[in-house]
């Protein structure tokens, strides 16, 4: 089935990304929602390091650590505004969240904490705590008085207590779990909170659906939930400016609580350490070690009032927040709320699915769907790859409501059907272009079917399709979601059916009762969305851009992966061994260069090596230290030979394993060809985008870039054509804006770049230098996407007052490239969106007034 997480057996060993109708858990709040930031795949097979979230029998009681949960999602959502222009989208995150634990986890209590403002015992202990964090962002200090009233009004507790911290609050929530033996889910990713684990007490992601509890702490510290304390205490936390003791890390301080237990132990066991900077960092670092355990230690007796009747799951009423829903312009949640004040929205969902599982009942079957003008349908399958999948079975819907399922494959004892017997029924029926043919994904089916030697006509409409269209900033366009958010139904998890994990099954293995009901559905509700989907392309003026651009662009699409491409295998295999050889000479030559061996891919080990053995300058600073980035190392290369070798290291290392020795893999066994997935509703722009393998991104100005290339070949007597646009944004820039001076160079088939360092340097094309024009292609295509001045100092390697001179005297020459990119903001800042020529629409937010030349907003 196409949502199945197996991957064809061949290319076993690889990650597996679910491709875009892949079944996600998210929940609806705007039209133009965001999508999870993190949405959790039923198909992957959790982290070792984290274990997947069950509830246990018995109370479970839930609190959020809501300011944490507030900065996550403002980080990770775009730019959301209210019908009143105000930023919401942390507002959205955090009532997604809780629609989500709500109808996921089911606890018995919810709690939500806050951090009130002003100082805390804690800045009277040190009065540096926090005192580098920077300002809280401006779109973000209005949304947390928005948090807490939407909560409130939902009627969730709302607990924080001044002098003390929300962490503070949940460890007096954790304490009170204990004492009650309730089982308590502390919401955060908050390490300080990992102390507070015990037996009845575990740490919840709500980004991953993930419990984090001692075994997983075991594994990331090497220590207990009862040494967090000290551990913190030795190793600091920039982030609260809490000091620490120097040059403790998580490793160092781990191995000295797992010899000595406790931080009092470790201080004192300081003086007979061996001689040298650990031990008389921590000599020296004891008095600022102890102050820091009293500011990471959590007071598990916050004087606040736990209200356990009030905290009641159950008396939860999202309808209390109606308003301001409405006010927000949440109308996925306001339709949902009321849906649940009238009795309407899930409860409202009626269907009838048949199995069609004996031959009468096939030849009945085949003699309606031929009486149809239009039809839903899907597969289900073996695979997620289409090219690798079998059948399983075949769902169809007509009517809302109803749907049929006939399984070709199934368990050992379940009625099933012939596949050719099946095809013979209904291929009449799926090849006949005059009955419509409406799904979800239909790129996958029509794959499917050509592997069956069935032509599927009549491609009418994918919902998945016009889901892009009408909001091509989500990153997920699934049928989960859109039942979700147009219908207010939460169909069956995949996961119901297969599991999760090592005891994951395929389809053909679930019973086919259960897949019936699921694969049913699946017709049903294409079927539902598709009026609703239309009435939106019509009313966004998109009808055409579906029609005739999108949709015909599903069945190329599909050709083009059914068929696939030629590979050169042996090719490739010759290629690994001469990649591995150099890698060996490289690896030598960055030894030599260093002084001794180290290990090359750890770019802590390499920082060591280049900022403290070889003193070379720290160009840019990360989270955990010096970058050693490819832009870092670029830069260091004018001063050492070492990191020009780390680049060339890099490259080839990446190489041999992204593509070299990746893509034979890949090869369908019985095509001997590369069958990449393109996709269409992934990229905001609405550019086609390919995966598994990305054939789009293969190196072409290197050298053994080109040599990868020369691996692909045209069918045995045919040749390979390759076509590209002539500046194709540059044409569309002298289109749109109608500068005379473009235009005519292009009328013309004059060079443009040398036409335009002509007229900025104000000089005659044949005495144009190459550096010239080198400067004004960089600015012809920097200035459509808004570069600055520093950004083409760096592209030029120029200084930064000669690119903002040459980008000054381009505008003063083309103004009217400038008064259209200027329009062209200011009708994306009125509409929140702008459009291309053939009506696309690209949602843009947070554009400020007068931005001028800055794009990036």
């Amino acid at each position: 089935m196409k949502r199945s997480p197996l991957p064809p057996a061949p290319l076993q060993g690889f990650i597996w990304i679910m491709p875009p109708a892949a079944r996600q858990r998210t929940f609806p709040g705007m039209d133009n929602e965001p999508p999870a930031e993190e949405a959790v795949n039923t198909a992957v097979t959790p982290n070792p390091s984290t274990a997947p979230s069950a509830e246990p029998e018995g109370q479970t009681a839930y609190m959020l650590d809501t300011h944490a949960l507030i900065f996550q999602v403002f980080h990770a959502l775009p730019v959301m505004t209210s019908p009143s222009g105000e930023p919401v989208n942390a507002v959205y995150g955090v009532v997604r969240d809780v629609f989500f634990l709500l109808d996921e986890k089911r606890p018995d209590f919810l709690f939500a904490a806050f951090d009130r403002p002003g100082p805390t015992f804690r800045n009277e202990i040190y009065d540096q705590y926090k005192a580098d964090r920077g300002e809280m962002p401006d779109e973000l200090k209005p949304q947390i008085p928005k948090v807490r009233a939407v909560l409130e009004a939902m009627g969730i507790p709302v607990l924080d207590c001044e002098g003390f911290e929300a962490d503070d609050v949940l460890a007096t929530f954790a304490r009170l779990c204990d004492e009650r033996q309730i089982t308590g889910r502390l919401v955060t990713a908050d390490k300080d909170c990992r102390q507070l684990i015990s037996e009845h007490v575990n740490i919840y992601n709500v980004r991953k659906d993930r419990l984090y509890g001692a075994d997983q702490l075991q594994q990331d510290w090497g220590i207990r939930p009862d040494q967090v304390v000290d551990f913190q205490s030795l190793v600091g936390d920039k982030v609260d400016n809490v000091p620490g003791v120097p040059l403790i890390g998580p490793k160092i301080a781990s191995g000295l609580l797992a010899e000595h237990d406790t931080l009092e132990a470790v201080l004192d066991a300081a003086a007979d350490m061996k001689k040298g900077k650990r031990r008389d960092n921590l000599i020296a670092g004891r008095e600022t070690a102890l102050v820091s355990r009293q500011l990471v230690k959590l007071d598990r007796n916050v004087p606040v009032d736990i209200d356990w009747q009030a905290g009641q799951a159950n008396t939860v009423d999202p309808g209390g927040a109606l308003a301001l829903f409405e006010e927000f312009g949440f109308r996925g949640f306001r339709d949902r709320a009321a849906g649940q004040q009238t009795g309407g929205g899930q409860a409202e969902w009626q269907a009838d699915y048949q199995t069609v599982d004996t031959p009468e009942k096939l030849a009945a079957f085949a003699e309606k769907l031929n009486q149809q003008s239009a039809i839903s349908f899907d597969t289900e399958t073996t695979s997620v790859w289409p090219r690798w999948a079998e059948i399983v079975g075949l769902s169809f819907a007509w009517t809302e409501g109803q749907g049929y399922y006939i399984p070709v494959r199934g368990p050992a004892g379940d009625r099933v059907l012939p596949l050719d017997v099946v095809l013979e029924a209904i291929g009449p029926a799926l090849t006949n272009p005059e009955i419509a043919k409406i799904g979800q994904n239909l790129k996958y089916d029509i794959i499917v079917l050509r592997n069956v030697g069935i032509e599927l006509a009549g491609v009418a409409f994918d919902t998945m399709v016009a889901s892009y269209l009408l909001d091509a900033g989500q990153r997920n366009h699934n049928l989960n979601e859109l039942s979700q958010r147009y219908l207010g139904h939460s169909p069956i998890p995949i996961s119901e059916l297969i599991g999760t994990g090592k005891n994951q099954k395929r389809m053909d293995e679930v019973p086919v009762a259960q897949a019936s009901e699921y694969a049913a559905e699946d017709a049903d509700i294409p079927w539902r969305l598709r009026p609703l989907l239309a009435e939106r392309l019509d009313e966004a003026q998109l009808n055409s851009l579906f029609r005739d651009v999108e949709m015909p662009l599903v069945e190329i699409l599909a050709e083009l992966e059914s068929t696939g491409i030629r590979l050169d295998v042996t090719r490739l295999e010759k290629m690994s061994q001469a990649f591995a050889d150099r890698l060996a000479i490289l690896e030598q030559e960055i030894y030599e260069l260093a002084g001794h061996e180290f290990n090359i891919a750890s770019r802590k080990q390499l920082a060591a090596v280049l900022f403290e053995e070889l003193e070379l300058p720290v160009v840019k600073k990360t989270k955990t230290g010096p970058s050693t980035d490819s832009e870092v190392l670029e830069q260091l290369a004018r001063e050492h030979a070492l990191p020009a070798k780390i680049i060339e290291y890099r490259q080839f290392a990446k190489l041999k394993s992204t593509y070299v020795d990746a893509l034979p893999t890949m090869v369908h066994p019985e095509t001997k060809r590369i069958h990449c997935s393109f996709n269409q509703v992934v990229a905001a722009t609405g550019r086609l985008s390919s995966s598994d393998p990305n054939l789009q991104n293969i190196p072409v100005r290197s050298q053994t870039g080109r040599e990868i290339r020369a691996a692909f070949l045209p069918q045995v007597g045919w040749k390979l054509l390759a076509a590209d646009y002539s500046q194709v944004e540059l044409r569309m820039l002298a289109h749109f804006s109608g500068d005379e001076a473009l235009c005519q160079a292009f009328a013309n088939d004059q060079d443009i770049h040398t036409r335009v360092a002509s007229e900025v340097y104000g000089v005659e094309p044949d005495d144009v230098t190459s550096d010239m024009r080198r400067a004004a292609k960089a600015v012809n295509f920097g200035i459509i996407y808004g570069q600055s001045s520093y950004g083409l100092a760096a592209g030029l390697g120029i200084s930064q007052e000669e690119a903002a001179e040459f980008i000054e005297a381009y505008f003063a020459r083309y103004a009217t490239v400038e008064n259209f990119l200027e329009k062209t903001l200011e009708i994306g800042r009125k509409n929140g969106y702008v459009t291309t020529i053939l009506g696309r629409r690209r949602a843009i937010h947070g554009i400020r007034e007068g931005a001028g030349r800055q794009r990036n907003l």
